[in-house]
Order: structure tokens, then C-alpha cells, then sequence
């Protein structure tokens, strides 16, 4: 019989995170506007409403004593994010006209980009680099930096922020967002209070910007509540990231397609100059692979092995804190929801599915989105309206689709679809999209979520790590800076009896050594490690599902 994670899925009623409201007044937390992220879009979107404001004095004094405020699951703004990253700073321009470039989040400027077609063995520099990949004009940066950056820029302006707290649950109540219930602290493993226990409280908005990223639980279960499923189904890619210290600096920003991948497989690699001593390297991976022993952990320490990678890396040394992982929305145009407004809440970001795979770009479209979120609750508030009414931010998704985000990702609309093909026949039919802003060959092709893929055995092997070079995923879970509590309750909803190429496809896949083969009363069962867990997100949709931890938990990234 044919494998299909989706068919092991454990029950989870989308209705487990939203609740009415329950609290009496004098027991809630009342805020004016909400922002539940403290990621780029969630960020930029409190800041540019701040902005909105403060040239509006009678509208903010009407939001009371807190009139925007962000809630963040991570120990400080930027723990929990991680990307490539090469920025576009269209979206910074905007927000920070009067700050001089020098004094931006960035690293370094793009001066030089080469993509490469690799084997085992040898590596073949395309002539040109492929319109989607350029990047003059952009630079490189820590996502982690950005994040604590914009951070101290929305407190200076009067954001409250609120972390290492978890929005645990939508509060709806007639059919609009009202806030969220913040996730408990203190549980035992068995989930019984602890003598520290703290429990959730209800925070309250006039309206409520979900910007949570790519594992989005509210996100996931309002779209469902409010009828906004997408077209397709979403679909991912894990990538697995190190930051370098380095003995000879990298002039360019390098990426690679084919080996250690296979044919049939989607992703590659990428090394980014971070500054005369310091680059990053990573590899990127579709999560539709069905080959049981796929470990992009692993593969990314083969392709550090690698001629054209190797002689870049001698003389180096991982950072202590310099390892990270996390999954990528990559379904594009057609895998947004139908709307990114519902009464009294948007999605930006991420958590809409915002991202341009061809490109490799979405951080600019998240703050984009979130920019364009204060801007959509700002008009609402300006007309007297009050934003949990029926269509009172419905002119929020219309500004995301008009906008250069709508238009870029509608362009490469089937691309990563037509990658479903294989690198060459996928690369040539993504070609003609691109040449054709998308009209060739047209229509809306169609995606299999992720845990749809079949699963077969599979026979990769990795080397041993040498600890220098190479590393095994405990040590890589430690450079994460993983503070996870080994006591609360797991966080992983995942069903332990199953086949042995599902746990074998899940130990191999998750990056954090979350999942492992031990023998049991004499038999051999799948045993679950959360404190392990960096949240990447990979096992929500691979067949199991990831829910809030508590507050402050998960890895405490710095340079990612």
C-alpha cells in the first residue's frame, strides 16, 4: 500500500485555538491595535502605525493607554528568525526615509553574484545569472539582527512589546477577531501547574495583525474558520542555515543548484558574504521529496565538502552561535488565502504566504504587508468604523494584490509548480513563465500538499562529522541556543505508530535530532525529544503538527 503522511495525521479541530471571549473586563489586557509576531511584517506594520499616529493625536488618545502592541513568542525580537537573507530595502526606504543607509540592518552590499550547477565531483558557473536571482542593489543581513533592530526602533516609538508570550488562541466572538488568549506558563510534562504557574490572559484589540510567519497556528485555523483556504494547497521547503567565520573573505553571493540533490528534487544553496570575516551557508529543500532518508542537515555538511565549497570554508569556523533551521512557504500567487482580511484581523507576511520563490525574496514583502496592514486599520479608524465590522478591512487584500507583492508573485505565479517537473524540464518550463511574465503556458497548475507525497525507503548515507567541518544535529542544536524547558508539556502532536519509513522520513528530516528509533519493552518504537525542538515548523507538514510551546522557549538565534 502506498505511504502517505497525511493519512497519519493525529486529529486536531482548528477550533482547538479559538475561543470566545470569557474574561470580565477588569481582567483583560485591553490594547488599541495588536500585532501578534515580532518578525519583520509584524514589526514594520507597528512601527508605520505609530507613525499614522502620532500625526493623528485624537484617533491614537481613543486607542487608550496602549494603542499598538506586539506579541512575541521568542525571548526578544529576532529569536525565533532566520533566513538567507539579501534584502531588498525598498520596504526600510519607506519606513526610515530620514535614516542614512550606514545606519540600516545590513551587512553588506551585493557586488558580485554566481550561480553554479554542481555534481559530486565538479562545478559548472552558468554563463549568466538568471533574471530571478539578481541582486544588484540588495544586501545582505542577519534576519536575526533585523528583527532586534526594528525591535528597539517600535519600542523607541511607543510599541508595548510583549515577549516570551504565546498567542495560544484566537478570541472570535459574532464572527470578528477580538484579540488572542496568551498561552500558559509553568505546566508539568502532564500539564498540571507548576509553583510558578502564570496563566494565559485575554488581550483585547480594536484589530489584530497576525504576522506569526510560516507556522502560524491562528493563522492556519482563522483561515479555516473564516472560509479562506487557498486555490492550492501550500506547500514548503526546510532550510537548514550556518554562519561562518571565515579566513579569506567571500567576494560574491554564490548559489548552486543539483548535487547532493536529486533530479526529481527541489531546492540548492546558497553562500552570502556577511563582511570581510563572516559569510553564511545554507541549503534549502522542498518538503515534497519522498525519499525517507532525505536529511537536509546532512546535506548541507556533504556540500561542505564539496571542491567549489571547501577551499571557501579552510581556515574557518562555525559560530558558537551560528546554526539555525526553518521552513519556507513556497506555493506562491495561488497558495495565498482567498482574502487576507477577515473582521478584525489581517494576515501579513509569511503567514499569507508572501513569498517569491524564483527570487528568493520575502522580507521585504512581509514588511511590505505589514505596513500596508496599519495603513488598511489607520483608514478604518479615520472613517469612525470599527475594524471587527464585516468589510471594514477588506481593502487591505486589494492593497497587497495592486501592490508590487501582488504583482511580482502573480508573475511567477506557477513556477515553483513547474519545478515539480525536475531541475531541467522544471528549469526550462520556469524559463518560458518568466519570459512570458507567467502567460506561458498559463492556467493555474495545480499542488499536492506536502504530506500527500508518497514516502519510499530510501538509500542515502551521510559521512560521519567531524566536528570541525561537518557536525551532527545535537551539536548544531546547541549552536541554536535552544532554551527549551525539559519539563513542559510537548509541543509536538505526532502519532508514534507508524511505519517504519514514515519515523524513519521524519527522523531524517527534522534538522534537531527531535526523533528517534529506541528499543521499548523489547520492541521498537518511535520515541518524541521536545525540549530538542527549534520549532522549524518541517513536522506540520510532513504528517504531524507543531503548536505553541511556552513563552521563551525554542532557540535564541543571533547572527541567523
Amino acid at each position: 500500500m502506498t505511504l502517505v503522511p497525511s493519512r497519519y495525521r493525529p486529529t486536531l479541530d482548528a477550533a482547538r485555538f479559538i475561543q470566545e471571549p470569557a474574561a470580565p473586563a477588569d481582567e483583560r489586557i485591553e490594547v488599541g491595535v495588536l500585532f501578534v509576531g515580532a518578525g519583520p511584517a509584524g514589526l514594520a506594520g507597528a512601527i508605520r502605525l505609530t507613525q499614522l499616529l502620532d500625526a493623528a493625536p485624537e484617533i491614537k488618545a481613543a486607542l487608550g493607554d496602549v494603542p499598538v502592541a506586539v506579541i512575541e513568542k521568542g525571548k526578544y525580537p529576532g529569536a525565533h528568525l532566520l533566513s538567507g537573507a539579501v534584502v531588498n530595502p525598498v520596504a526600510f526606504r519607506a519606513l526610515f526615509p530620514d535614516t542614512p543607509l550606514s545606519e540600516l540592518p545590513f551587512r553588506a552590499p551585493v557586488t558580485g553574484e554566481a550561480v553554479y550547477l554542481l555534481t559530486a565531483r565538479h562545478s559548472v558557473r552558468a554563463p549568466v545569472v538568471p533574471p530571478t536571482m539578481r541582486n544588484h542593489g540588495n544586501y545582505t543581513a542577519s534576519l536575526s539582527e533585523i528583527g532586534r533592530w526594528l525591535g528597539e526602533r517600535a519600542e523607541a516609538a511607543g510599541v508595548m512589546l510583549l515577549t516570551e508570550t504565546t498567542a495560544a488562541k484566537a478570541l472570535v466572538a459574532g464572527d470578528a477577531v477580538h484579540g488572542v488568549l496568551t498561552g500558559e506558563k509553568g505546566l508539568g510534562r502532564d500539564g498540571t501547574p507548576l509553583g510558578n504557574h502564570e496563566p494565559g490572559a485575554e488581550v483585547h484589540a480594536r484589530a489584530t495583525v497576525l504576522a506569526e510567519g510560516v507556522t502560524g497556528h491562528l493563522s492556519l485555523a482563522l483561515i479555516e474558520r473564516f472560509g479562506l483556504q487557498p486555490r492550492n494547497p501550500q506547500v514548503y521547503a526546510l532550510g537548514v542555515k550556518e554562519v561562518w567565520n571565515v579566513a579569506r573573505p567571500l567576494d560574491r553571493v554564490i548559489h548552486t543548484l543539483g548535487w547532493p540533490l536529486h533530479r526529481d528534487e527541489f531546492g540548492g544553496s546558497f553562500l552570502y558574504p556577511m563582511g570581510p570575516d563572516e559569510l553564511a551557508i545554507g541549503m534549502v529543500v522542498g518538503l515534497d521529496s519522498g525519499d525517507a532518508s532525505l536529511s537536509v542537515h546532512d546535506l548541507l555538511q556533504q556540500l561542505k565538502r564539496h571542491p567549489l565549497v571547501r577551499p571557501i570554508l579552510d581556515g574557518g569556523r562555525r559560530q558558537e552561535r551560528g546554526w539555525g533551521a526553518k521552513t519556507i512557504a513556497e506555493g506562491g500567487y495561488y497558495s495565498m488565502p482567498r482574502s487576507l482580511a477577515m473582521p478584525g484581523a489581517l494576515l501579513a507576511g509569511e503567514a499569507g504566504g508572501l513569498v517569491n520563490v524564483p527570487t528568493l525574496k520575502g522580507i521585504h514583502y512581509a514588511m511590505w504587508s505589514g505596513m500596508l496592514a496599519a495603513e488598511a486599520v489607520m483608514d478604518a479608524l479615520r472613517r469612525g468604523e470599527d475594524p471587527r465590522a464585516p468589510a471594514a478591512l477588506a481593502g487591505y487584500d486589494a492593497a497587497v494584490r495592486t501592490s508590487f507583492i501582488g504583482r511580482d508573485l502573480y508573475r511567477v505565479r506557477n513556477m515553483r509548480q513547474a519545478m515539480g517537473l525536475g531541475l531541467f524540464t522544471g528549469g526550462a518550463a520556469a524559463s518560458l513563465m518568466m519570459a512570458t511574465g507567467g502567460a506561458f503556458p498559463g492556467g493555474a497548475w495545480r499542488t499536492r500538499a506536502d504530506a500527500d507525497h508518497p514516502i519510499h525507503a530510501g538509500r542515502r548515507a551521510y559521512p560521519k562529522a567531524d566536528g570541525t567541518l561537518t557536525f551532527d544535529k545535537l551539536a548544531s542544536v546547541y549552536a541554536s541556543g535552544n532554551r527549551t524547558r525539559d519539563t513542559q508539556p510537548s509541543h509536538l502532536l505526532v502519532r508514534t505508530d507508524v511505519p517504519p519509513e514514515l519515523g524513519d522520513a521524519w527522523i531524517n528530516m527534522c534538522p534537531a535530532a527531535v526523533y528517534e528509533w529506541r528499543e521499548v519493552d523489547g520492541a521498537r518504537a518511535l520515541v518524541v525529544n521536545p525540549p530538542n525542538c527549534v520549532q522549524c515548523g518541517a513536522i506540520s507538514w510532513k504528517g504531524g503538527r507543531l503548536t505553541p510551546p511556552e513563552g521563551g522557549a525554542g532557540p535564541e538565534y543571533t547572527t541567523t
